[in-house]
């Protein structure tokens, strides 16, 4: 009959483990090639002139917030708050008139906890 090459357990791991090792590194080069072929990937001049773009629309509704802001400032909430979450918006592709306020959340979480031990002490 047919006899085994080796029955050494520590050739056969490391014949094992070339191959293994050889499958992941093909794999990984089949991967970046996808990446590079990509065709659905856009084309670089539409991601040029489509880059600038969002950077304006980041700068034009910072200037044209002080309807938000006005309102945003009685509140107590900065300038710059109010600046970060426009440009925030404007990242999403949406404009500052359609935001309708800006306002904080209530953080009521200690004041609660604490009313919630005292309840259960009684």
């Amino acid at each position: 009959m047919s006899h085994p090459v080796t029955t050494n357990p520590l050739i056969i791991m490391l014949i094992n483990m070339t191959v293994v090792f050889l499958v992941l590194t093909v794999l990984g080069l089949v991967i970046n090639l996808i990446h590079i072929i990509d065709p659905t990937k856009p084309k670089q001049e539409k991601q040029e002139e489509a880059a600038p773009a969002p950077a304006e629309a980041a700068a034009a509704p910072v200037e044209s917030a002080p309807a938000a802001g006005t309102a945003a400032a009685e509140e107590g909430i900065s300038p710059e708050i109010v600046a970060v979450i426009a440009a925030a918006i404007a990242s999403y592709g949406y404009g500052m008139e359609q935001v309708r306020a800006i306002r904080p959340l209530p953080r009521d979480a200690w004041k609660n906890s604490g009313r919630a031990q005292m309840a259960n002490r009684g």
